[in-house]
């Protein structure tokens, strides 16, 4: 299942000229093309998860 266009929107905005990777089970993420990859090979549960690590990295750091 792709993600859905919302989660590519979100990704876009904080993957966005980034220079710091963002952490999401214990992988270094600084593309949005390298996340969605990985997120992608995930089954959906675990998808969820990594998308929300990836979601709550990037508002710690106010993005």
């Amino acid at each position: 299942m792709p993600l859905s266009r919302p989660q590519r929107r979100l990704l876009k905005r904080i993957y966005n000229s980034r220079t710091t990777p963002i952490i999401a089970d214990d992988l270094p993420f600084l593309t949005y093309r390298e996340a969605s990859r990985y997120l992608l090979s995930l089954p959906e549960d675990a998808r969820e998860a990594a998308y929300a690590q990836m979601k709550g990295f990037a508002a710690a750091e106010g993005r």
